[in-house]
């Protein structure tokens, strides 16, 4: 019972608050050493080789130094503006047009924090100075925001294919799918709203000194250069010309070009995305160890045969253990983050999931998705937090609680809609 009562210790130490990476390194080393003493952690640094010699894990950086160097060019500004003009006539326009940039932001940042600070700072005054619902406002906001978790190219999935041992790439094109379902439903969601409740997003007065010819042009200024960028990363994998790390060095450059195209290039700019890109990459590698190191220890005292052997047992076998996986990740991720979840309870249910013959590529999208949910639910979603900080004073928790919820349920519905139809997505649930 050593490994269960470790994860235990870890999980508690998180909800107080500890840092990640020292946590799982921490509960590994003293157990570790309680189990078998110091010999056992004689094979860590070979470990930690083979992690750093994981080509897969470079395009993580550099997705990420991508993502920070688009932000930095005030993209998100220029997308916002134009597609708030573009459907703001329309009740429910500007939190359309919030989604719509969400999406491309996915496909061309997919940094989360970035998406919805920028969105928090410029889209959200403009809908409370057009009497929107303070909740829809917010709740919007957040679930734009996260579409980054499930839109490719995604972090999450390049990590999962590397946990999972999945091509990154297939991974990719089976989350397009349901990237764009998820989008669907949440337009579909604004509109019936909006149709029995228009007062809750009221239509923009058109300006009078522009044309909707101008509107459109200018709508399509702002959404060509990103979009070119987002059909060159994802075409080029999808196509097979480069791989996912290849087509990740394509990015970076291309996002350093765009900086030229929109006059925001600077060496300055340059040095700050590749020190932020060492930041975020240093946590995920930290926690990446940490979490290797606790993975070794929990293996070596029979955790993982004990919970394998218990799960197996489930009633409905495969369906109940999907059930049950589904549900540990959506409650865990209400206290605890993504990458930690990926690097610690996914590697417990992989072997799982093979044994039951479960289609392994399915089962990833199942988890991306639902680790895009903990980004929203509360207490600790990131989302909430990141919108919360820029938020005007009028704006309560308690109202960005209550506005994500029904983006949540939908989240939850087309998770859902994978595990009972699968085959409406191109995927299949066993091998």
């Amino acid at each position: 019972m050593i490994g269960i009562i470790m994860f235990g210790v870890a999980l508690l130490m998180l909800m107080l608050g500890f840092p990640v990476a020292f946590t799982f390194g921490g509960v590994a080393l003293f157990f570790g050493i309680f189990a078998e003493g110091m010999d056992l952690f004689a094979f860590m640094p070979y470990r930690i080789m083979s992690v750093m010699q994981n080509t897969v894990l470079m395009a993580v950086p550099l997705f990420i130094f991508m993502g920070v160097v688009l932000q930095r060019t005030k993209l998100a500004e220029q997308l916002l503006s134009s597609m708030g003009r573009l459907f703001g006539g329309l009740p429910g326009g500007l939190a359309i047009s919030t989604i719509l940039v969400g999406a491309l932001l996915a496909a061309s940042t997919g940094v989360v924090g970035a998406s919805v600070v920028a969105m928090g700072l410029i889209s959200l005054p403009v809908m409370m100075a057009h009497k929107y619902d303070k909740r829809l406002s917010t709740g919007t906001i957040c679930a734009a925001g996260t579409l980054g978790q499930i839109v490719p190219p995604s972090i999450i999935l390049i990590i999962l294919g590397d946990v999972l041992g999945l091509p990154v790439g297939d991974l990719f094109k089976a989350a397009v799918w349901p990237g764009v379902v998820l989008i669907g439903l949440y337009i579909v969601y604004i509109l019936i709203l909006t149709r029995f409740k228009p007062e809750t997003a009221p239509a923009m007065p058109a300006d009078p000194d522009r044309s909707r010819k101008q509107e459109i042009v200018s709508a399509l200024l702002a959404i060509i250069p990103p979009l070119a960028l987002i059909v060159v990363v994802l075409g080029s994998i999808f196509t097979g010309i480069a791989t996912p790390t290849e087509s990740a060095a394509l990015g970076g450059v291309g996002a350093v070009v765009l900086a030229l195209i929109y006059r925001q290039f600077s060496f300055q700019m340059v040095w700050d995305s590749a020190r932020d890109t060492v930041k975020v990459t240093a946590m995920v590698f930290a926690i990446l160890i940490g979490a290797t190191a606790f993975s070794m220890v929990f293996s070596y005292t029979g955790g993982d045969y004990l919970l394998e052997e218990w799960m197996l047992q489930l009633p409905g076998e495969k369906w109940g253990f999907i059930v049950l996986a589904m549900l540990v990740i959506l409650v865990l991720g209400f206290f605890i983050d993504f990458v930690e979840i990926s690097f610690i309870i996914v590697p417990i249910l992989a072997p799982i999931a093979e044994a039951l013959g479960i289609n392994m590529l399915w089962f990833a999208i199942l988890i991306a998705m639902n680790l895009q949910t903990s980004f929203l639910t509360p207490p600790f979603g990131f989302s909430l937090f990141y919108l919360k900080g820029v938020a005007p004073p009028q704006i309560k928790t308690t109202d960005i609680y209550k506005g994500v919820l029904p983006f949540i349920l939908l989240q939850i519905l087309v998770l859902a809609m994978i595990i009972i139809f699968p085959g409406w997505f191109g995927m299949s649930s066993t091998y």
